[in-house]
Parts: C-alpha cells; sequence; structure tokens
C-alpha cells in the first residue's frame, strides 16, 4: 500500500468501526424516544389518530439504523474489493455456519414488535374505524418497509461486491 491508500484504509475502517456503534445507539435512543411518545400520548389522551406520532418517530429512527448498516457494509465491500481486505472477503465468505446463533443488524424483530405495540393504546382509545384504518395502514406501510429492507440487505453484499468490480474494472 502507499501512504494515501494506507491512509484511505485506516479512515474507511475508523467508518465502519463509528458507523458499527453509531447504528446501535441511535436504535436504542430511537426506540427511547418511541417508548416515550407512546406514554405521553396515552397520558395526554389524545385521539387515536396521533399514534401515528409514535408510529412515524419508529419509522425514521429504522431509516437512520438502516442507513448505516447499508453504509457500513458498502464500505466494507470497498475495502474488499479496492484494497484487497482479507478481513472484509474471509467475513462475507463466512456468513451464518448452520447451527450459530442470528444476528440481525437491522433490529427487524424490535421494531416490528415495538409497530404492534403502538397499537395497544389505539385500542384502549376506542378509535373509530376511519382511525383505525388510517393507522392500520401505516402500520402495514411500515411493516412492509421492514421486511423488504430486511430481505434486500440480505443480497446487498453480493450486489455491491459486483459494482464495485465494475467499477474498478473501468
Amino acid at each position: 500500500m502507499n501512504p494515501r491508500s494506507d491512509e484511505e484504509y485506516r479512515a474507511l475502517r475508523a467508518t465502519i468501526r463509528e458507523r458499527g456503534t453509531a447504528r446501535i445507539w441511535v436504535f436504542f435512543v430511537g426506540l427511547t424516544m418511541w417508548a416515550v411518545s407512546i406514554i405521553a400520548t396515552l397520558v395526554a389522551a389524545v385521539p387515536p389518530a396521533a399514534m401515528l406520532i409514535p408510529l412515524l418517530a419508529l419509522a425514521a429512527t429504522f431509516e437512520a439504523v438502516l442507513a448505516l448498516h447499508v453504509g457500513v457494509e458498502r464500505v466494507g465491500r470497498y475495502l474488499m474489493v479496492f484494497h484487497d481486505d482479507e478481513w472484509e472477503r474471509t467475513a462475507g465468505a463466512f456468513g451464518k455456519p448452520s447451527g450459530a446463533i442470528a444476528v440481525d443488524p437491522l433490529f427487524t424483530v424490535y421494531f416490528l414488535l415495538a409497530a404492534l405495540l403502538t397499537l395497544v393504546p389505539t385500542l384502549a382509545l376506542g378509535p373509530r374505524p376511519v382511525e383505525f384504518g388510517g393507522l392500520g395502514l401505516g402500520e402495514a406501510a411500515f411493516f412492509a418497509r421492514v421486511i423488504a429492507a430486511r430481505v434486500t440487505c440480505g443480497r446487498q453484499r453480493a450486489v455491491d461486491a459486483a459494482r464495485f468490480q465494475e467499477l474498478k474494472k473501468q
């Protein structure tokens, strides 16, 4: 490696480390803010339609976690292709061995559970059908986004690696 390449490599490794840590903090703070907004809507006895506010906070948190995850993965693929990074190549090839514990970097189960729990206070407030329908539509859109993101992220490594290979050839 030349000095510039070495400096880029160290900076990108630091980016992976920092964004990986930030992703966990964004998840924790976002879920905390979601919980606070749920409690606030209950205490204030607001109309059921106001439960869209906690759902929006949850969706924004998910998008931030997703962006951090995708960014980290993309930087890793760049390092693998342009810096011949052995760690990234090995980690990508390693995958999830049979019988190994599963880790969900997007925290999808927790996001989906929180979305479901957003409905509980709404039901307690006795929503009209149109209010419940509006929140249900928001919930369905959020569920679809989370599931689609999880499925797509499962293919991301291969897609990014192929694209970086194309760019390297140019």
